[in-house]
């Protein structure tokens, strides 16, 4: 099927997918706020730049975009039918990008959790993978 859009528009289009402040990531930085995790936003000086960091914890996490880290069995994680060999080559750039990330991180004595974009949408879900992941890792 082709693109119903224009490349121009197409292109307009694209220009607008953030990095930063992302809606599922805001919701995430919400549930850990109300419960009492502080963090700090998009850490420079650490490999990947995660989203959220937990210092006092070494928890790095990122907020993934099911689209574009692939999230595997997920709808959103669909494929584009135009220009597919471009599409194929930058997803698993990004995917071979974050192992790499991973691996940088955790040789720096980090944690590190993902949490995908429509893992977001429940919060009661999102808290409770939160205190799982977060909380309830450092209390034993």
């Amino acid at each position: 099927m082709a693109d119903r859009l224009t490349p121009e528009r197409r292109s307009w289009l694209m220009s607008r997918v953030r990095d930063k402040n992302t809606t599922p990531e805001v919701r995430v930085r919400k549930e850990a706020h109300a419960l009492g995790l502080r963090f700090r936003l998009h850490r420079r000086d650490l490999p990947g730049k995660p989203d959220l960091v937990f210092v006092g914890r070494r928890v790095a996490l990122f907020v993934h975009g099911c689209f574009w880290h692939r999230h595997p069995g997920c709808r959103k994680a669909s494929m584009p039918s135009t220009r597919s060999d471009y599409w194929v080559e930058k997803f698993k750039a990004n995917v071979a990008r974050y192992s790499r990330v991973v691996a940088d991180l955790e040789a720096l004595g980090w944690h590190v959790v993902a949490v995908w974009e429509c893992e977001t949408k429940d919060p009661e879900a999102l808290s409770r993978f939160l205190r799982q992941r977060i909380l309830e890792r450092h209390l034993g």
